[in-house]
């Protein structure tokens, strides 16, 4: 039995794990982000609820744990920010502790019982509030020792002239520091600044998806531009890792015509030709971070049943 946690800086969601098909989520819980004693405090509580003893327990976190000094980068949850976690909350807890990245979690739970079931290579792509990513070959990450691998959002190649006819845009500043980043201008966020930056107009990312769909001339430019910023590095991601399948979570994923969109416009810029639709909705239909983190600790107790 897994224990799981998909922790985030507003709540802790948890699950006890027997199977992938078998995740029972827990009672939701606030975050405590201040006081590290009352956020380990609140993690043994929901594994003393369920009883039994776990083989180990799997977090899904907002954040990245870097391979080199094993330290996490966790900017919303101060008290666990800067510090080793993993050895923190196993001398805490007294059990083993797997950590990996939320969207390293969403590719995994894609692969295990989601849209990625039987594909080798597996890019994962989250597209919300920022935009994210993450690899997985033969059901294993790419990020196992946790590190940076997959975050394709945070680099400076956004293109500067887009769109069919081409418009020149600025190279607008991502929160990470540099500017021009997909993430800064092909996230939700990005969307709403790319249209107010051709329109003038204020509109949230889910009305601009609707208007395009409706047919209305701004956002139909908004959405075109956007497409073609997206699909170029999207497909040397592809063309780089041979991924078959590119399942988007996120917030934007719920508008299937742009996720469709966003697939012909990448099938088109890539060297493999595929009849099928290769950038698809996620669906897995339970907590992706809860169910990532699950596979993540099966494949830990499996690893260990094989050495033993």
């Amino acid at each position: 039995m897994i224990v799981c946690f998909d922790i985030g800086g507003t709540a802790i969601k948890g699950a006890a794990a027997h199977a992938l098909d078998d995740v029972r989520p827990l009672p939701r819980r606030k975050t405590p982000t201040q006081d590290f004693d009352a956020f380990v405090a609140v993690l043994k509580s929901e594994i003393a609820s369920i009883g039994g003893a776990p083989d180990c327990v799997a977090l899904s976190i907002t954040g990245i744990i870097d391979p080199d000094t094993d330290k996490s980068f966790i900017a919303n949850i101060p008290c666990a920010h800067q510090r080793p976690l993993k050895a923190d909350l196993e001398a805490a807890l007294g059990l083993p502790v797997l950590i990996a990245n939320d969207a390293d979690c969403c590719a995994l739970a894609e692969y295990g019982v989601g849209a990625a079931r039987g594909h080798r290579v597996v890019f994962s792509v989250i597209l919300g509030t920022g935009v994210g990513g993450a690899l997985v070959i033969d059901g294993k990450l790419i990020n196992s020792a946790g590190g940076f691998a997959g975050e394709w959002g945070h680099a400076p190649v956004a293109a500067t002239r887009a769109g069919n006819p081409p418009v020149d845009l600025p190279r607008f500043a991502c929160g990470c520091g540099l500017e021009g980043c997909l993430d800064a201008i092909c996230s939700a966020r990005g969307m709403e600044k790319l249209h107010r930056h051709l329109t003038g107009e204020q509109l949230l990312a889910e009305e601009i998806v609707e208007k395009w769909q409706a047919g209305e001339a701004g956002a139909s430019r908004t959405i075109d531009i956007y497409i073609d910023m997206l699909s170029g590095p999207l497909a040397l991601v592809v063309n780089v890792t041979g991924a078959t399948i590119v399942p988007v979570g996120g917030g934007l994923s719920n508008a299937p015509a742009l996720i469709e969109a966003l697939d012909q416009a990448v099938r088109s810029r890539i060297l493999r030709r595929f009849s099928r639709p290769l950038v698809v909705k996620a669906q897995c239909t339970v907590e992706p971070g809860l169910v990532g983190a699950a596979v993540l600790g099966f494949n830990y107790v499996r690893t260990l049943t094989h050495s033993a």
